[in-house]
């Protein structure tokens, strides 16, 4: 396969969402972790919030409602992109 050649890249739903909802749940951790460390004016959570209905600063269920709908995003990318990324890739010949 050329790498070069981006209509031969089969992308498949399931490893794309798998990887974008790691990516995402990775990114939300480091940053709530960055807010319990940094001093106020630096904390990240104001950048999630309005993301992420039901998010709360320091409270588990908004924690976890968190966590699950940044994995639920890299999902929806994810659903979305594979089809149109197909479609514009495909020989038109």
């Amino acid at each position: 396969m050329n790498n070069s050649n981006a209509t031969g890249i089969h992308l498949r739903i399931a490893p794309l969402g798998n990887s974008l909802s790691l990516l995402l749940v990775i990114s939300y951790l480091l940053c709530v972790g960055f807010g319990l460390l940094a001093p106020v004016q630096m904390r990240m959570y104001e950048a999630w919030a309005p993301l992420l209905p039901g998010f709360e600063w320091l409270t588990w269920p908004g924690f976890l409602i968190g966590l699950v709908e940044v994995y639920l995003y890299g999902w929806y990318i994810a659903v979305l992109f594979v089809p149109l990324f197909r479609w514009f890739s495909r020989n038109k010949n």
